[in-house]
């Protein structure tokens, strides 16, 4: 079972959820409405410890102040690292995490070993960004609605990228994000629309990506938020991006969408492998 435990941050306290294991500890870093409950299957798949804070405005993280924005986040994961470990660490960061972990690296390149980007964490080229913010906009309304624990379960087990992967797992992310019954997901709306726009379009991830020196995966879903092709980043984005940077190790995972390329058995293998492929 996880254990959960508070690291002081600007403004309050942030939440970290450790599930134990052997060998380096790695950090990981949820998405724009998700929450460190994302993680289960690459704490199973990895056998490490895994770091996983709720970024601020999210999960048990929900009531910290702002601002948010990439630059917040990086700093929170940064007090998160000192708290606890004692040597650069692998940092994993799913889609809007995968921007946090990049903009750590280059504030703070003395702790993190290296990085692994999970479908998330590369620039979105103009003609993307559209494409991008409409796949947000349905998540984003869910953020706006009461549910019952039951209701929200099933906004969860109907969604087309679950269909083939609801679990106990599954279940549970579902729950965690409700704090209270019947309520609204943890999820601050204000502070997700604002990290959307600095995602998007923010000058602090831009920087960031040119500063980057650590090692890096880049790992690719073929299918997006809803399990339509062509996912996130359309192929054509991802071998640009292969062709512009050399040292980026770009690997596609079969067989899965947004969610499921961490909220699944087979993904968090992938990534998992990803991570040991970086420090044996």
């Amino acid at each position: 079972m996880p254990e959960a435990y508070d690291v002081p941050v600007a403004g309050g306290s942030l939440r970290v959820t450790s599930w134990a294991g052997s060998g380096p500890p790695v950090l990981a870093i949820h998405g724009i409405t998700s929450s460190s409950r994302s993680w289960p299957f690459l704490a199973q798949a990895l056998g490490r410890t895994v770091l996983a804070p709720d970024l601020r405005g999210r999960g048990r993280s929900s009531g910290l102040p702002g601002p948010v924005g990439m630059a917040a986040h990086a700093e929170d994961c940064a007090a998160v690292l000192r708290a606890i470990a004692d040597e650069p660490l692998v940092v994993v960061g799913h889609s809007m995490g995968g921007f946090v972990a990049g903009v750590l690296a280059a504030r703070h390149p003395d702790l993190v070993r290296a990085l692994v980007l999970v479908d998330g964490g590369l620039p979105f080229p103009p003609a993307d960004e559209q494409a991008t913010l409409a796949g947000l906009a349905p998540i984003t309304q869910r953020l706006q609605a009461s549910y019952t624990r039951e209701e929200y379960r099933d906004w969860f087990r109907r969604h087309p990228a679950f269909a083939r992967d609801w679990t106990p797992e599954a279940e549970e992310y579902a729950d965690y994000d409700l704090p209270t019954e019947p309520g609204r997901p943890s999820a601050d709306p204000e502070a997700v629309a604002a990290d959307q726009v600095d995602m998007v379009s923010g000058t602090t991830f831009a920087e960031a990506i040119t500063r980057q020196t650590h090692p890096r995966v880049f790992l690719h879903a073929g299918r997006g938020f809803a399990d339509d092709p062509p996912g996130l980043y359309p192929q054509a984005t991802v071998d640009a991006y292969s062709a512009r940077w050399p040292d980026l190790d770009v690997r596609r995972v079969a067989d899965v969408n947004h969610y499921t390329i961490v909220l699944s058995r087979r993904g968090a293998a992938a990534v998992a492998a990803a991570v040991t492929d970086l420090v044996p």
